[in-house]
């Protein structure tokens, strides 16, 4: 697997990143990792780096983008907190990583039995946790509860999709940056979903960009 030079980066499209993604998604879930020389990757990004995408996740021990995507050394950057929500100094770090360093692709991911989805659903109160926990909120307002069923993590699961659009939609809305270079498809800002059970990545576009990437690109729209 080759390490990505500037070159190789400058040539690919928001399509292709997503594209690199789903199929390091697919290497994982069959247990199909890449013949990687990671000594070898340290050495050769020692001059510089050329991530093709930024990826906003979970802290969850379960979510290591790196691993559930099957990438290497200098492939992605990856911003990691409670419940992958957005703030001030994650938007500025995707700035640089799109603007400045050339990744190509905006991925807000969030995944099944959160719990800090699950935290904010029971309204869950800790020290700092607490103000963290309220960014959640606005998913939960739009998200219906359910009427039956016995899985406790029904409602939370379906909060944690409802949380991924709202912050793709806030990257959208909160960075002229980025909100530009989507509109001049020169990134793309898609979301996904992470089945811990599976180990599988359902994908979605930001809908202010739908047909932005190839429909065929997509496993969900």
């Amino acid at each position: 697997m080759r390490t990505l030079t500037k070159e190789l980066q400058d040539n690919l499209t928001p399509t292709d990143a997503l594209q690199l993604l789903q199929n390091g998604n697919n290497r994982f879930v069959n247990n199909l990792k890449a013949n990687r020389n990671l000594l070898q990757q340290v050495n050769e990004t020692k001059e510089g780096q050329h991530p093709f995408a930024v990826i906003l996740s979970c802290i969850d021990s379960r979510t290591s983008a790196e691993l559930i995507f099957d990438q290497g050394l200098g492939d992605i950057f990856s911003a990691r907190i409670a419940g992958n929500i957005v703030n001030n100094d994650i938007l500025g770090s995707m700035e640089f990583a799109c603007k400045v360093a050339g990744s190509k692709i905006v991925l807000v991911l969030g995944h099944t039995k959160c719990g800090a989805v699950k935290g904010a659903c029971d309204h869950v109160e800790l020290g700092n946790l607490t103000g963290l926990l309220h960014k959640i909120h606005p998913a939960m307002a739009k998200t219906p509860k359910p009427t039956n069923g016995t899985d406790p993590y029904a409602y939370a699961n379906a909060v944690a999709v409802t949380n991924v659009h709202l912050v793709m939609d806030e990257i959208y809305q909160k960075s002229p940056i980025l909100r530009e270079m989507a509109s001049n498809s020169e990134i793309a800002i898609v979301g996904g979903m992470y089945d811990v059970e599976t180990g599988l990545v359902e994908f979605f576009e930001h809908p202010e960009f739908k047909g932005q990437i190839d429909a065929d690109a997509l496993n969900h729209i």
